[in-house]
């Protein structure tokens, strides 16, 4: 579960107040596995996917399509 402003689908604001940078989102990789989230100039901004995939092909492909689950 995510708290209001956590993600951008819950309001986080698209513009990193540090770097002034807006927020890509993508298919991103931490050491939990792949996850879809946003970048911004400093680095990790969110993360959008409840899950994450252990497959990078996997959390693409849920991205392209929109077969995934917020959080």
């Amino acid at each position: 579960m995510a708290f209001p402003g956590e993600t951008l689908h819950l309001g986080a604001d698209p513009i990193c107040p540090c770097c002034k940078h807006r927020a890509r989102m993508g298919v991103y990789h931490s050491g939990a596995g792949w996850y879809i989230g946003s970048y911004c100039g400093c680095g990790p901004y969110t993360r959008e996917s409840m899950h994450y995939w252990h497959d990078e092909d996997q959390a693409r492909s849920a991205f392209k399509t929109g077969e995934w689950e917020r959080r």
